[in-house]
């Protein structure tokens, strides 16, 4: 080979490295905090698999599970983009510990809560201000109507104008509807009003919502008490366009996961 050739060659390997080092970036980290101090959900074994599979899937980002409140540090939460909480009662975390959250928080780090996330802290006012409202009842667990109200909005748009859903439906008291932006609402049309435990507010019944907290996202679902609703493929696409919208990447496409809901959870790797 020529001298000429040869130069010409490393200078083609060299150039090709950093396109190798952008394709290979490191996956993001969520820290998947399942504490329960009240009722502990049967789903959270089930839930731990499904988004530990959905994240390898993603390509962006990896899961993370936890029942130890010692991950809530300012040095540990520097290792993850987002916290998601399932979680019930009043946790076992120290004031530092609640200020590390928050700070990881109103510094740009993501926050997403599942189900009972808003059954949560109820002594702690600074957490209503994070999640942006508490659980109130769940007089209903049936097939309902959820209303998408916002359309445009890539969490949700892919489920039309409305769906079908069975779940156990929370009520939502303390609602900062001001600060929050609801995406999903049930339809109050497919359920029993008179039911005992109802309680009817101006704001209806808001089922999934979007807020600010300093520079950070914060994302709540009232859904995902029931097995059925963790393994729909609707329920598991919101979750990861919730995932990486908290992180500021855009929801993945429609090749992601199926339009249509599914039955069988994913298969841990």
């Amino acid at each position: 080979m020529r001298r000429r050739e040869f130069i010409a060659l490393l200078g083609s390997a060299a150039a090709s490295r950093p396109l190798g080092a952008r394709a290979e970036r490191p996956l993001e980290r969520i820290l998947y905090f399942t504490y329960s101090a009240g009722y502990r959900h049967d789903v959270l074994p089930l839930s731990k698999a499904i988004l530990i599979q959905l994240g390898k899937d993603s390509g962006v980002f990896e899961v993370t599970a936890t029942e130890d409140t010692s991950e809530f540090s300012t040095e540990n939460l520097e290792r993850y983009a987002a916290v998601m909480f399932y979680t019930t009662g009043e946790l076992p975390m120290s004031g530092a510990q609640k200020a590390a959250l928050l700070n990881f928080v109103r510094s740009g780090g993501g926050f997403l809560g599942v189900h009972s996330a808003t059954d949560t802290f109820y002594t702690w006012p600074d957490y209503l201000d994070l999640i942006g409202g508490y659980f109130n009842g769940h007089p209903w667990h049936q097939a309902v109507t959820i209303e998408v109200v916002d359309r445009g909005n890539p969490l949700v748009g892919f489920l039309g104008n409305s769906f079908r859903f069975e779940d156990e439906i929370y009520q939502i008291s303390d609602f900062d509807y001001r600060g929050s932006r609801v995406v999903l609402r049930l339809d109050p049309s497919s359920v029993d009003l008179g039911k005992t435990g109802v309680h009817q507010r101006f704001y209806g019944w808001p089922l999934a919502w979007t807020r600010s907290y300093g520079q950070g996202r914060v994302f709540y679902t009232a859904l995902g008490h029931a097995t059925s609703a963790w393994q729909d493929t609707r329920y598991q696409r919101i979750l990861t366009n919730a995932i990486l919208w908290s992180m500021r990447r855009s929801p993945q496409g429609s090749d992601m996961l199926p339009r249509e809901g599914g039955t069988e959870a994913p298969r841990p790797r």
